[in-house]
């Protein structure tokens, strides 16, 4: 064998080892199935301006949830009773393929003629726009209205630990006012006659929690390390005379803590 057969037949061996060391390597890309625009929201009321409510997104090949202000749901189409009258806002998101998205459709809403859970009436009252008022069931000294309980879940719910009723419970005379007055309206009162401070807040029927939004729950100053940064609290009891709530694991002292309240 002369030298050019040696040097063309080590030239293919040296060939055939690299193309077997290279990767087999099949690029997939996502793409959109369409644009933000070509995604279309249906909101569907059973009455005209009524609060029972149908969301669907009817474009195919969009994956995502809605978020229709009382929670999410990971459905195309969902139908709920809607507590506030009002203008509602409900939003949809999702991936068109290679990209998140989020897009909003509104709902006037004029009459609540189907029932709401129970929960909201006792919450709220019956007369859902004039709203309710609660305050401490006690007062400084008589009664466990406020007190530090052991952590770990509702069944710890009574447990107390230190009863702050005794002796230094923050707004010991303030009240809250929950009502449905064209949105979810909370007011807080830091003393009987105090101006009222404004917030908001979400009843999660389901999953038994009440979340206060933008003012603190009466005696849970989030900065006290009595309530949570997300002002979200358990519902151990909710009736027409008696709303429980509870922390299960405060971020400060790493405690329960438990708020009994009373109609005003």
């Amino acid at each position: 064998m002369n030298f050019n057969k040696i040097k063309n037949l080590w030239i293919v061996t040296l060939v055939l080892i690299l193309s077997a060391c290279e990767p087999i390597i099949d690029e997939q890309y996502l793409e959109n199935s369409t644009d933000v625009d070509g995604v279309e929201l249906i909101a569907t009321q059973s009455t005209p301006g009524g609060n029972k409510i149908t969301l669907d997104l009817v474009t195919p090949g969009i994956n995502g949830y809605w978020d229709y202000n009382l929670g999410k749901a990971l459905t195309d189409k969902i139908t709920f009773i809607y507590p506030i009258p009002g203008k509602a806002t409900f939003t949809f998101t999702g991936t068109l393929g290679s990209e998140f998205f989020s897009k909003s459709i509104d709902v006037q809403i004029d009459q609540l003629d189907n029932a709401l859970d129970q929960d909201w009436y006792d919450l709220v009252s019956e007369d859902t726009a004039a709203g309710k008022t609660w305050v401490y069931a006690g007062t400084p000294g008589n009664g466990a209205f406020w007190f530090m309980s052991a952590p770990g879940g509702v069944e710890n719910v009574w447990s107390l630990w230190w009863n702050a009723g005794d002796c230094c419970a923050p707004d010991p005379y303030g009240k809250m006012h929950f009502d449905l007055n064209g949105a979810a309206n909370y007011t807080y009162y830091s003393d009987a006659g105090a101006s009222g401070a404004s917030g908001s807040f979400v009843l999660d029927v389901s999953n038994k929690k009440l979340q206060i939004i933008d003012q603190p729950l009466m005696g849970g100053n989030r900065a006290g390390g009595a309530g949570n940064a997300d002002g979200i609290y358990e519902i151990v009891s909710l009736t027409e005379d008696e709303l429980l709530l509870y922390v299960s694991n405060s971020e400060v002292y790493g405690t329960g803590w438990t708020w009994v309240f009373k109609p005003e």
